[in-house]
């Protein structure tokens, strides 16, 4: 609803040639998402704001938290190649980026979850997502509401402690704020902005050895000349090999970190006894030599 309403007052005071579209997505979840999603109607209304709205195909089911963010994702990046939009702006606070953070922490993550949420990301071939409110709290929030007088829905799934992520929210959190550092949130998000920082680099590093060693191969291919990578950081060389599986879209859902970890070691070895596996995907790896090679084998459906 911030969100929503701050969109409006700066469209309203700086008119451009763009337009604002909100969009609601009902995941058919909770018994109140019926009114919920007329509640966003008659603002809209209000404000005189187009609405799309998007429906989850199954309703009823208790739905993991990622397959609910995958379908609702899905359906504004379609929304936005549909209606031709560059950006789609979502309400994520301060106190979202520390949860994240905590979260990753206590799950166990590299540098790049640490680095939390990211300002802005691709959504698409032509949408990029961004978050405004990333560096707003979430009282603020709530102050900017109060004074425009303007009424928002309550999801009380986001009070249920089966949820890791709501126990951190409601019980760890105010936990680690009222027995050990006050500023908490603040730490973790510094934390998170020194994380991104430090990823970008090696990413950026990552990417100027990949141009030196990749060398020409298919689409569903990926050929790594590995001389001299025994001298070489091993988080370096798994970002060279992350940067490598994104450049050819290899799929990554079920790349852990096992994974990546024997893709480096292969890399990395030297001298190289020939060896070959496979990896999720499925890939197949083969090191003979000097040389490494991947080849993604797509599943029907696939690209």
């Amino acid at each position: 609803m911030a969100l929503l309403r701050a969109v409006v007052s700066l469209a309203a005071s700086s008119p451009g040639p763009g337009r604002v579209v909100a969009a609601h997505f009902n995941h058919r979840l909770r018994v109140t998402a019926a009114d919920d999603e007329q509640f966003v109607r008659e603002l809209c209304r209000q404000l005189n704001v187009p609405l799309e709205v998007g429906t989850a195909a199954r309703p009823g089911e208790v739905a993991a938290e990622a397959a609910a963010r995958a379908a609702r994702y899905a359906f504004l990046r379609c929304t936005a190649e549909r209606l031709g939009a560059r950006y789609v702006a979502v309400a994520h606070t301060a106190d979202d980026q520390a949860e994240t953070i905590l979260h990753r922490i206590i799950r166990g993550t590299g540098l790049a979850g640490l680095a939390g949420i990211p300002f802005a990301r691709s959504l698409g071939p032509a949408a990029t997502l961004v978050r405004p409110l990333l560096n707003v709290s979430r009282q603020s929030v709530l102050e900017y509401l109060a004074a425009l007088g303007q009424g928002y829905c309550h999801d009380e799934s986001n009070l249920s402690p089966r949820y890791t992520r709501n126990r951190i929210r409601n019980e760890l959190l105010p936990l680690l704020a009222s027995q050990y550092n006050p500023a908490v949130a603040d730490a973790l998000r510094r934390l998170g902005a020194l994380a991104g920082e430090a990823q970008r680099l090696i990413e950026s590093l990552a990417a100027e050895e990949a141009s030196r060693r990749l060398q020409p191969s298919g689409p569903h291919e990926i050929v790594l000349d590995c001389r001299g990578l025994a001298a070489q950081q091993p988080h370096l060389v798994s970002e060279l090999l992350m940067h490598a599986w994104k450049h050819k879209s290899f799929p990554q859902q079920r790349m852990q970190q096992q994974h990546w970890h024997r893709l480096t070691v292969a890399a990395m070895a030297e001298p190289a006894a020939d060896e070959r596996f496979q990896l999720p995907g499925p890939v197949d790896v083969q090191r003979q030599g000097s040389r490494l090679t991947l080849r993604w084998t797509p599943t029907q459906g696939e690209p």
